[in-house]
Protein backbone atom coordinates (compact mmCIF):
# COMPACT_ATOMS: atom_id res chain seq x y z
CA UNK A 1 0.00 0.00 0.00
CA UNK A 2 2.79 2.55 0.96
CA UNK A 3 4.18 1.91 -2.74
CA UNK A 4 1.34 2.56 -4.54
CA UNK A 5 0.41 5.65 -2.31
CA UNK A 6 4.26 6.74 -2.66
CA UNK A 7 4.04 5.87 -6.75
CA UNK A 8 1.09 8.02 -6.61
CA UNK A 9 2.71 11.05 -5.37
CA UNK A 10 5.78 11.38 -7.50
CA UNK A 11 2.56 10.97 -10.30
CA UNK A 12 0.88 14.24 -8.45
CA UNK A 13 4.47 15.77 -8.61
CA UNK A 14 5.28 15.08 -11.86
CA UNK A 15 1.96 16.40 -12.91
CA UNK A 16 2.34 19.83 -10.70
CA UNK A 17 5.29 20.73 -11.92
CA UNK A 18 3.67 20.44 -15.88
CA UNK A 19 0.90 22.24 -14.73
CA UNK A 20 0.40 26.27 -14.53
CA UNK A 21 -0.16 29.36 -16.81
CA UNK A 22 2.61 29.32 -18.36
CA UNK A 23 3.93 25.93 -20.42
CA UNK A 24 6.73 23.69 -19.93
CA UNK A 25 8.23 22.21 -23.20
CA UNK A 26 10.27 19.28 -22.03
CA UNK A 27 10.94 18.90 -25.73
CA UNK A 28 12.05 22.95 -26.25
CA UNK A 29 13.53 23.26 -22.60
CA UNK A 30 15.09 26.61 -22.57
CA UNK A 31 16.17 29.19 -20.28
CA UNK A 32 12.84 30.44 -19.43
CA UNK A 33 11.53 27.16 -18.96
CA UNK A 34 14.60 26.17 -16.91
CA UNK A 35 13.75 29.47 -14.69
CA UNK A 36 10.18 29.34 -14.02
CA UNK A 37 11.06 25.12 -12.74
CA UNK A 38 13.76 26.08 -10.42
CA UNK A 39 11.84 29.66 -9.14
CA UNK A 40 8.15 28.64 -9.29
CA UNK A 41 7.33 25.23 -9.62
CA UNK A 42 10.18 23.54 -7.98
CA UNK A 43 9.61 25.73 -4.47
CA UNK A 44 5.90 25.40 -4.84
CA UNK A 45 5.85 21.58 -5.14
CA UNK A 46 8.11 21.37 -1.76
CA UNK A 47 5.90 23.68 0.17
CA UNK A 48 3.09 21.76 -1.31
CA UNK A 49 4.43 18.56 -0.38
CA UNK A 50 5.78 19.89 3.28
CA UNK A 51 2.56 21.89 3.93
CA UNK A 52 0.37 18.83 3.59
CA UNK A 53 2.91 16.26 5.53
CA UNK A 54 3.00 18.94 8.64
CA UNK A 55 -0.58 19.84 8.85
CA UNK A 56 -1.50 15.80 8.55
CA UNK A 57 0.49 15.11 11.76
CA UNK A 58 -0.44 18.24 13.33
CA UNK A 59 -3.80 16.70 13.41
CA UNK A 60 -2.59 13.09 14.56
CA UNK A 61 -0.65 14.83 17.15
CA UNK A 62 -3.70 16.86 18.81
CA UNK A 63 -5.97 13.84 17.99
CA UNK A 64 -4.06 12.16 20.56
CA UNK A 65 -3.40 14.80 22.96
CA UNK A 66 -6.64 15.44 23.16
CA UNK A 67 -8.10 11.72 22.64
CA UNK A 68 -10.90 13.42 20.09
CA UNK A 69 -11.01 12.32 16.25
CA UNK A 70 -12.61 15.41 15.48
CA UNK A 71 -10.17 18.15 16.51
CA UNK A 72 -7.16 19.76 14.11
CA UNK A 73 -5.49 22.89 14.21
CA UNK A 74 -9.04 24.52 12.30
CA UNK A 75 -11.18 23.43 15.13
CA UNK A 76 -9.36 24.03 18.12
CA UNK A 77 -8.08 27.22 17.64
CA UNK A 78 -5.13 26.96 16.66
CA UNK A 79 -5.11 28.38 13.34
CA UNK A 80 -7.10 31.50 14.81
CA UNK A 81 -4.56 32.14 17.00
CA UNK A 82 -1.27 32.20 14.76
CA UNK A 83 -3.19 34.73 12.61
CA UNK A 84 -3.52 36.51 16.08
CA UNK A 85 0.49 36.39 16.57
CA UNK A 86 1.18 37.57 13.08
CA UNK A 87 -1.30 40.47 13.30
CA UNK A 88 0.29 41.57 17.08
CA UNK A 89 4.02 41.12 14.91
CA UNK A 90 2.76 43.69 12.08
CA UNK A 91 1.16 46.28 14.76
CA UNK A 92 4.41 45.90 17.26
CA UNK A 93 7.26 45.86 14.59
CA UNK A 94 5.76 46.40 10.81
CA UNK A 95 9.54 46.19 9.58
CA UNK A 96 10.21 42.51 10.72
CA UNK A 97 10.73 39.87 8.69
CA UNK A 98 9.00 36.40 8.38
CA UNK A 99 11.55 34.91 11.19
CA UNK A 100 9.73 37.46 13.95
CA UNK A 101 6.38 37.59 12.58
CA UNK A 102 6.60 33.71 12.75
CA UNK A 103 7.81 33.84 16.50
CA UNK A 104 4.86 35.53 17.70
CA UNK A 105 2.75 33.49 15.82
CA UNK A 106 4.68 30.38 17.49
CA UNK A 107 4.08 32.02 20.57
CA UNK A 108 0.61 32.48 20.37
CA UNK A 109 -0.54 29.18 19.39
CA UNK A 110 1.11 27.61 21.49
CA UNK A 111 -0.54 29.92 24.30
CA UNK A 112 -3.69 29.08 22.73
CA UNK A 113 -3.08 25.65 23.02
CA UNK A 114 -2.07 24.97 26.51
CA UNK A 115 -5.21 27.35 27.12
CA UNK A 116 -7.83 24.72 25.27
CA UNK A 117 -6.07 22.36 26.64
CA UNK A 118 -6.32 23.27 30.33
CA UNK A 119 -10.16 24.14 29.35
CA UNK A 120 -11.12 21.11 27.94
CA UNK A 121 -9.38 18.97 30.87
CA UNK A 122 -11.46 20.80 33.43
CA UNK A 123 -14.90 20.50 32.04
CA UNK A 124 -14.52 16.90 31.06
CA UNK A 125 -16.79 16.41 28.47
CA UNK A 126 -18.78 13.42 27.74
CA UNK A 127 -19.95 13.54 24.31
CA UNK A 128 -16.36 13.80 21.89
CA UNK A 129 -18.28 16.27 19.40
CA UNK A 130 -18.50 19.13 22.38
CA UNK A 131 -14.70 19.08 22.24
CA UNK A 132 -14.61 20.55 18.49
CA UNK A 133 -17.72 22.52 19.20
CA UNK A 134 -15.88 24.53 21.89
CA UNK A 135 -12.65 24.92 19.85
CA UNK A 136 -14.89 26.36 17.18
CA UNK A 137 -16.05 28.75 19.58
CA UNK A 138 -12.68 29.62 21.07
CA UNK A 139 -11.47 29.88 17.68
CA UNK A 140 -14.41 32.33 16.95
CA UNK A 141 -13.06 34.33 20.07
CA UNK A 142 -9.26 34.67 19.26
CA UNK A 143 -10.65 35.45 15.77
CA UNK A 144 -12.47 38.11 16.74
CA UNK A 145 -9.81 39.53 18.57
CA UNK A 146 -7.61 39.65 15.76
CA UNK A 147 -10.28 41.71 13.88
CA UNK A 148 -10.40 44.03 16.58
CA UNK A 149 -6.69 44.62 17.15
CA UNK A 150 -6.31 44.96 12.90
CA UNK A 151 -9.34 47.48 12.95
CA UNK A 152 -7.52 49.73 15.35
CA UNK A 153 -4.03 49.29 14.45
CA UNK A 154 -5.43 49.78 10.43
CA UNK A 155 -4.32 46.88 9.94
CA UNK A 156 -7.20 45.50 8.32
CA UNK A 157 -6.02 44.74 4.64
CA UNK A 158 -2.71 43.06 5.90
CA UNK A 159 -4.52 40.25 7.57
CA UNK A 160 -6.25 39.00 4.47
CA UNK A 161 -3.23 37.22 3.26
CA UNK A 162 -3.70 35.05 6.06
CA UNK A 163 -6.70 34.16 6.05
CA UNK A 164 -7.02 31.83 3.07
CA UNK A 165 -4.48 29.51 2.18
CA UNK A 166 -2.53 30.40 -1.56
CA UNK A 167 0.50 28.45 -3.28
CA UNK A 168 0.95 31.15 -6.00
CA UNK A 169 2.55 33.68 -4.17
CA UNK A 170 5.52 30.90 -3.34
CA UNK A 171 8.63 31.87 -5.30
CA UNK A 172 11.81 31.01 -4.43
CA UNK A 173 13.19 32.95 -1.55
CA UNK A 174 10.31 33.63 0.11
CA UNK A 175 8.75 30.19 1.11
CA UNK A 176 11.88 28.40 2.80
CA UNK A 177 10.77 29.14 6.57
CA UNK A 178 8.33 26.11 5.69
CA UNK A 179 11.58 23.81 5.88
CA UNK A 180 11.30 23.95 9.58
CA UNK A 181 8.15 21.32 9.21
CA UNK A 182 11.11 18.40 8.25
CA UNK A 183 12.56 18.48 12.11
CA UNK A 184 9.39 18.51 13.49
CA UNK A 185 7.83 15.55 11.23
CA UNK A 186 11.21 13.66 12.21
CA UNK A 187 10.53 14.42 16.24
CA UNK A 188 7.51 13.35 15.98
CA UNK A 189 8.12 10.19 13.99
CA UNK A 190 10.65 9.26 17.25
CA UNK A 191 8.29 10.24 19.81
CA UNK A 192 5.23 8.32 17.79
CA UNK A 193 5.18 5.80 20.39
CA UNK A 194 4.95 8.03 23.31
CA UNK A 195 2.32 10.12 21.63
CA UNK A 196 0.73 6.93 20.63
CA UNK A 197 0.39 6.36 24.78
CA UNK A 198 -0.91 9.13 25.42
CA UNK A 199 -4.16 8.17 23.28
CA UNK A 200 -4.51 5.65 26.10
CA UNK A 201 -5.57 8.66 28.74
CA UNK A 202 -3.48 10.13 31.24
CA UNK A 203 -3.75 7.62 33.97
CA UNK A 204 -2.81 4.34 31.74
CA UNK A 205 0.06 6.55 30.20
CA UNK A 206 0.96 7.81 33.84
CA UNK A 207 1.05 4.08 34.68
CA UNK A 208 3.25 3.25 31.82
CA UNK A 209 5.83 5.43 32.95
CA UNK A 210 5.44 7.78 30.57
CA UNK A 211 6.20 12.04 32.06
CA UNK A 212 2.91 12.83 30.27
CA UNK A 213 2.98 16.43 30.87
CA UNK A 214 5.82 16.57 28.89
CA UNK A 215 4.89 14.94 26.15
CA UNK A 216 1.82 17.09 26.00
CA UNK A 217 3.62 20.40 25.82
CA UNK A 218 6.45 19.13 23.39
CA UNK A 219 3.64 17.88 20.79
CA UNK A 220 1.75 20.96 21.37
CA UNK A 221 4.95 22.64 20.48
CA UNK A 222 5.66 20.43 17.49
CA UNK A 223 1.83 21.38 16.16
CA UNK A 224 2.81 25.53 16.94
CA UNK A 225 6.23 25.75 14.88
CA UNK A 226 4.13 23.87 12.11
CA UNK A 227 1.55 26.18 11.91
CA UNK A 228 2.94 28.95 12.72
CA UNK A 229 5.83 28.05 9.49
CA UNK A 230 2.52 27.19 7.22
CA UNK A 231 0.53 30.03 8.06
CA UNK A 232 3.26 32.52 7.45
CA UNK A 233 4.31 30.94 4.18
CA UNK A 234 0.87 30.21 2.51
CA UNK A 235 -2.08 30.52 5.15
CA UNK A 236 -5.07 28.56 6.65
CA UNK A 237 -5.59 25.26 4.77
CA UNK A 238 -9.08 23.52 6.36
CA UNK A 239 -9.35 19.86 6.61
CA UNK A 240 -6.03 18.20 5.94
CA UNK A 241 -5.14 17.72 9.43
CA UNK A 242 -8.93 16.19 10.25
CA UNK A 243 -9.63 13.72 7.08
CA UNK A 244 -6.15 12.34 6.78
CA UNK A 245 -5.60 10.70 10.47
CA UNK A 246 -9.43 9.56 10.51
CA UNK A 247 -8.73 7.71 7.55
CA UNK A 248 -5.74 5.88 8.03
CA UNK A 249 -6.92 5.00 11.30
CA UNK A 250 -9.91 3.64 9.82
CA UNK A 251 -7.61 1.35 7.97
CA UNK A 252 -4.48 0.85 9.65
CA UNK A 253 -4.82 1.53 13.52
CA UNK A 254 -4.19 4.10 16.16
CA UNK A 255 0.06 2.96 16.21
CA UNK A 256 2.09 6.41 14.96
CA UNK A 257 5.18 3.90 14.71
CA UNK A 258 3.99 2.60 12.09
CA UNK A 259 1.04 4.90 10.64
CA UNK A 260 2.90 7.95 11.06
CA UNK A 261 4.25 7.61 7.21
CA UNK A 262 1.54 6.79 6.07
CA UNK A 263 -0.60 9.82 7.57
CA UNK A 264 2.43 12.14 6.03
CA UNK A 265 1.83 10.48 2.99
CA UNK A 266 -1.69 11.30 3.05
CA UNK A 267 -1.61 14.75 3.52
CA UNK A 268 0.72 15.49 0.78
CA UNK A 269 -1.45 13.49 -1.65
CA UNK A 270 -4.52 15.28 -0.58
CA UNK A 271 -3.03 18.58 -0.45
CA UNK A 272 -1.41 18.07 -4.00
CA UNK A 273 -4.81 16.65 -5.19
CA UNK A 274 -6.64 20.38 -3.90
CA UNK A 275 -3.73 21.97 -5.88
CA UNK A 276 -3.76 20.34 -9.28
CA UNK A 277 -7.96 21.14 -9.25
CA UNK A 278 -7.35 24.78 -7.87
CA UNK A 279 -5.33 25.36 -11.03
CA UNK A 280 -7.44 23.43 -13.89
CA UNK A 281 -10.73 24.80 -12.71
CA UNK A 282 -10.59 27.65 -14.25
CA UNK A 283 -7.36 27.49 -16.14
CA UNK A 284 -5.36 29.82 -16.98
CA UNK A 285 -6.35 31.64 -13.66
CA UNK A 286 -6.42 29.78 -10.16
CA UNK A 287 -8.36 28.70 -7.55
CA UNK A 288 -6.70 29.30 -3.87
CA UNK A 289 -6.29 26.20 -2.42
CA UNK A 290 -7.69 27.15 1.16
CA UNK A 291 -11.45 27.28 -1.47
CA UNK A 292 -10.32 23.81 -2.38
CA UNK A 293 -9.17 21.83 0.31
CA UNK A 294 -12.71 23.05 2.36
CA UNK A 295 -14.68 21.42 -0.31
CA UNK A 296 -12.62 18.30 -0.98
CA UNK A 297 -11.42 18.01 2.68
CA UNK A 298 -15.24 18.51 3.97
CA UNK A 299 -16.85 16.48 1.41
CA UNK A 300 -14.33 13.60 2.33
CA UNK A 301 -14.94 14.07 6.02
CA UNK A 302 -18.64 14.06 5.26
CA UNK A 303 -18.73 10.67 3.42
CA UNK A 304 -16.54 9.05 6.46
CA UNK A 305 -19.61 10.25 9.01
CA UNK A 306 -22.10 8.78 6.75
CA UNK A 307 -19.95 5.92 5.99
CA UNK A 308 -19.31 4.79 9.40
CA UNK A 309 -22.64 5.96 10.65
CA UNK A 310 -24.04 3.25 7.94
Amino acid sequence: MRLVGCGVLLVLCGVSLLVGAREIDLLAFDGDAWLTLTASRLPRLAALVLTGVGLAVCGVILQHILRNKFVEPGTTGGLDAAKLGILVSLGVAPAANASVRMLFALLCCFAASLVFLAIIRRLRFHHTLLVPVIGLMYGGVLSAIADFYAYRHNILQSMQGWLLGDFSKVVQGNYEIIYLILPIVALAYLYAQRFTVMGMGEGMATSLGLNYAATAALGLLLVAVTVAATVITIGSIPFVGLVIPNLVALYYGENLSRTLPIVALGGAVLLLVCDILGRLLIFPFEVPIGLTAGIVGGGLFLGLIVWRQR
